[in-house]
């Protein structure tokens, strides 16, 4: 797992998002001088379907306290063709997305962020140090939550400027790396 005080590695790739297909978002284009959210997301695991709703009401809360969101999938889409760019613009545009979503064909990204699986999240404070990484909150494909894990940490970190909350590992499908 990243450290805790680690720097957000910057990255520079392609939105999927309908209204800015194809267009290049970078970290500083996502959060300039702001907390950031950073997920590494997908369209097929059945772990970040489960999340997803809930996932985006909250995404558009963050946005309204002044925090940046950003999804990446990083998965290979030659051997998951669902997480394909075009999928991914469809799977945008179905759930209302208020966060980029980008493509990181190259997986470079999730290497540099040490992403393990799809949902992962990661919490920056406004100088881009990691402040908490971990699950979304413990509910699971068929199981409601009961915990709000990532909320309570943003809401600590814009209320308090610290986070305190317990940090669990993130569960989910692991990323779909290319064959070497």
């Amino acid at each position: 797992m990243l450290a805790l005080g680690t720097v957000a590695p910057d990255f520079s790739l392609p939105a999927a998002n309908p209204e800015a297909a194809g267009a290049t978002v970078t970290l500083d284009a996502v959060a300039d001088g702001t907390p950031v959210v950073v997920m590494f997301t997908c369209n097929h695991c059945p772990f970040v379907i489960s999340v997803e709703d809930r996932l985006v009401a909250q995404a558009a809360g963050w946005q309204a306290r002044g925090v940046g969101v950003v999804a990446i999938s990083s998965n290979d889409a030659e051997a998951y063709p669902e997480d394909a760019f075009d999928k991914m613009a469809e799977r945008a545009r179905e759930k209302g997305y208020p966060f980029p979503y980008l493509y990181d064909e190259s997986q470079e990204v999730a290497r540099a962020y040490d992403a393990a699986c799809t949902p992962d999240f990661y919490l920056f404070d406004a100088d881009r140090r990691l402040v908490y990484r971990g699950q979304f909150d413990d509910g699971r494909p068929g199981k409601p939550p009961t915990t709000t894990d990532l909320d309570d940490a943003v809401r600590q970190l814009t209320e308090a400027g610290a986070v305190t909350v317990e940090q669990r590992p993130s569960v989910g499908c692991n990323i779909k790396w290319k064959a070497a």
